[in-house]
């Protein structure tokens, strides 16, 4: 029924009993009052109009409307009050709900309740928290140091020196299975199974790193570089675990003996046995920590429950796959172009600069949905918060872009043999910048599709130059800028939205 029921008015003077409640139940028909003597009614007063029936109700829904950022929520609110399109019509004078939406949500401005406490933001994180991850990222490049005597710079493989390249075949493999492993271990996790996500990564941590390790094989070196690059994908599988789990602090603390090697190789030479002896003990600590990890979940109790699609971890391996070729072909641009040297061939300034800025680009991907957030409680209209939004979003893009650019120049003139930056190279370590920190903020609003399918154009652009003999900065400048503009032209409109963000 449309409308409420109306009962036969002065309810109260029916008589108690039978009789009185059966006439107090019945419906006010014409014909079921005629029989009823009643004195004459005194003329009812002139009534007082409203010259528009909307000032009355723009009064009425004064809150309603006020704290609506589009019309849309006031024509849902009067949906569900039971204003349709025919009463629109009859009372307002409105052709439908809509029109009528419309009007209020112009009539009455936009302002907000006083809250006795700012709404809670669950994007507030500790700078020291991204900091420890920061180290965690740039920590392991110190072990390239103290391995550097296994890879012979006099022999070439593919432009790299040997052993070099199977080490970047491995690292390309071990990228984009960690990745989608992550990603299907995140996913266990939302649904509250925890043994489930243990389970995933005892089976697939071992997994990984054996492909990669078959990667190198195939590719071919000599055993010191071999046992070197076997030794990385157990510490990657050991890392993917602990950071999945949540503890990176675990992760920093197994680190410590390869920071401590990389500072005593810095102030004397130390022989092969005490370097590979530090590696070694590393390693083992971070499988121990890591294997204490995986019995934690594997004891937690919970019931089993339907796996997560396979389908959604196809756009994330693809990614890893994708921003591990970009980002290996940008840390050894130096080796073509004389940009710095790489120890042993691998990284250089590049690599190192990428890896020490990680940490900075973490707190500031967070720094922007916390800011996002702020804008979506207190702009008023659509408008406001897309502008907010795209401010906030490129003033958190060009602060790592800027922090990036200094950081590679002041490495590149610490670095041996390193001279003052070039302005070409410094700018292909800047788009390579702004395509990851934009392609891991699309993935955190769920656009890995997209951002898969953005990586691996930009990639086969850059892998494609640089078989055409394009020099490297030039290839690098050619993909990295095509993925930074393609995933901006995304971002901007996708993230001037409301919806994502709620």
């Amino acid at each position: 029924m449309s409308g409420p029921l109306y009962l036969v008015p002065q309810e109260a003077d029916q008589p108690a009993g039978p009789q009185g409640n059966e006439r107090t139940m019945q419906l006010a028909l014409p014909w079921s009052r005629r029989s009823q003597a009643r004195p004459p009614a005194a003329p009812d007063p002139a009534p007082v109009l409203s010259a528009d029936p909307l000032d009355e109700l723009a009064e009425q829904l004064a809150e309603v409307c006020a704290a609506a950022v589009h019309p849309f929520e006031i024509a849902a609110f009067l949906e569900a009050d039971g204003v349709n399109d025919q009463q629109a019509a009859l009372r307002y004078g409105r052709p439908d709900a809509f029109t009528l939406a419309e009007e209020l949500f112009a009539k009455v401005p936009r302002h907000y309740r006083a809250t006795a406490a700012a709404p809670a933001n669950p994007w507030q994180v500790s700078p020291w928290r991204c900091l420890v991850r920061g180290l965690v990222f740039a920590l392991p490049a110190l072990g390239y140091l103290l391995g550097s005597g296994w890879f012979d710079p006099h022999y070439l493989k593919f432009g790299m020196p040997d052993g070099a390249a199977a080490l970047a075949a491995a690292t390309v493999v071990a990228w984009a299975w960690n990745q989608a492993l992550a990603h299907r271990t995140y996913s266990w996790l939302a649904r509250g199974r925890r043994r489930q996500a243990g389970r995933c990564l005892a089976v697939g941590a071992p997994v990984g790193a054996l492909l990669a390790m078959a990667a190198a094989w195939v590719v071919g070196a000599e055993w010191p570089a071999l046992w070197f690059t076997a030794g990385q994908c157990l510490y990657m599988a050991a890392a993917t675990v602990l950071l999945s789990l949540g503890r990176a602090r675990h992760l920093l603390y197994g680190l410590a003996p390869v920071a401590a090697g990389a500072g005593a190789l810095a102030l004397t030479p130390l022989p092969s046995t005490v370097r590979a002896a530090i590696l070694l003990a590393s390693l083992a600590g971070l499988l121990v920590l890591a294997g204490r990890a995986l019995l934690g979940c594997l004891r937690a109790g919970g019931e089993p429950g339907r796996p997560p699609a396979l389908s959604g971890q196809l756009p994330q391996a693809l990614f890893g796959l994708a921003a591990g070729v970009l980002t290996l072909l940008a840390g050894n641009a130096g080796l073509f172009t004389g940009h710095g040297g790489a120890a042993g061939g691998l990284g250089g300034p590049a690599m190192l600069s990428i890896s020490l800025s990680l940490g900075l680009a973490e707190w500031l991907l967070y720094r922007y949905r916390e800011l996002a957030v702020r804008a979506l409680h207190t702009a008023t209209r659509p408008g406001e918060f897309a502008r907010r939004s795209i401010r906030q979003l490129a003033g958190c893009l060009l602060g790592y872009l800027a922090a990036l650019a200094v950081l590679d120049a002041l490495i590149g003139l610490l670095w041996p043999g390193g001279r003052a930056p070039a302005a070409l190279p410094v700018l292909a370590i800047v788009l390579l910048g702004a395509a990851l920190w934009l392609a891991l903020l699309l993935n955190a609003f769920g656009l890995s599709r997209t951002v898969a399918a953005a990586c691996c154009l930009g990639a086969g652009l850059e892998l494609s130059a640089l078989s055409a003999g394009t020099a490297a900065v030039t290839a690098q400048l050619v993909g990295c800028g095509l993925v930074a503009v393609l995933l901006g032209a995304v971002a901007a409109p996708v993230l001037g939205r409301v919806t994502p963000h709620r």
